[in-house]
């Protein structure tokens, strides 16, 4: 019931507060995130638990079957806001074993709206059918395809121009392919290819600018740059040399 939803929400303020009391003051002040976190909408996927991080260290964007599709705009206005306003460092593209989505991608149209978003990840599918077709249980079919959807989404950031421009006016950004597995719990990393010329952004440098209050060191408000509505027309099949 509701009820028990506000509830709970109270108990966990309460707690929040009394291992932390300065803890919600400190999120209020600052949202200065290190990682912008791209995933699945399904509700056994949390993003900030899975990796132990508290409110306001990651920045999440979540649809069905984790796609940056290049003609989102809701995805490239996450994007521009995460790179050219909180200068996040790195962007998770986190997919997961058992996904609903991807799993639908293998079979036949029928579920109506969500077909048409899942369009890449049946063309994908399909690009890549005689691998999927050698792999004979069907469990592991669908692994692979969780796979092979998490580095197509990177590639497709990596040529994004949000991703690109901030590189070009030297914002390292490392783009990363995770997987995480419901059974156990655990994120396996991809390693997604890098483009050549990217730069890895190196060691967190806000670990250590840290106040006398312990809240982070304010940052320079920036201001957006990227014009959103810029679609990518490249095909991304094997873009950074990968080969799958």
């Amino acid at each position: 019931m509701i009820e028990d939803l506000l509830a709970a929400n109270q108990a966990w303020s309460e707690a929040k507060q009394k291992k932390d009391p300065d803890f919600f003051l400190r999120l209020a002040a600052q949202q200065s995130p290190e990682y912008l976190w791209i995933g699945c909408s399904d509700s056994r996927v949390p993003a900030n638990d899975i990796v132990g991080r508290d409110p306001g260290e990651m920045f999440v964007h979540r649809n069905v079957a984790n796609l940056c599709t290049p003609s989102d705009m809701n995805f490239l206005s996450v994007v521009q806001y995460a790179v050219e306003v909180l200068k996040v460092r790195r962007i998770l593209v986190v997919g997961h074993y058992g996904c609903g989505g991807v799993l639908a991608s293998l079979g036949e149209p029928k579920n109506g709206l969500v077909d048409h978003w899942l369009g890449p990840v049946r063309a994908l599918a399909v690009e890549y059918k005689d691998e999927l077709d050698a792999i004979a249980d069907a469990h592991a079919r669908h692994d692979r395809l969780v796979e092979l959807n998490v580095l197509r989404q990177a590639d497709l950031l990596n040529a994004n121009p949000i991703i690109v421009n901030a590189r070009k006016g030297g914002h390292a950004i490392g783009i990363h392919g995770w997987v995480y597995s419901l059974k156990n719990g655990l994120v396996t990393d991809l390693h997604a290819p890098v483009p050549p010329g990217a730069t890895d952004p190196g060691p967190s440098p806000r670990k250590v600018a840290m106040d006398a209050t312990g809240a982070a060191a304010p940052r320079p408000q920036p201001v957006l740059t990227t014009p959103i509505a810029t679609p990518i027309l490249a095909k991304t099949k094997g873009l950074f040399g990968r080969s799958t």
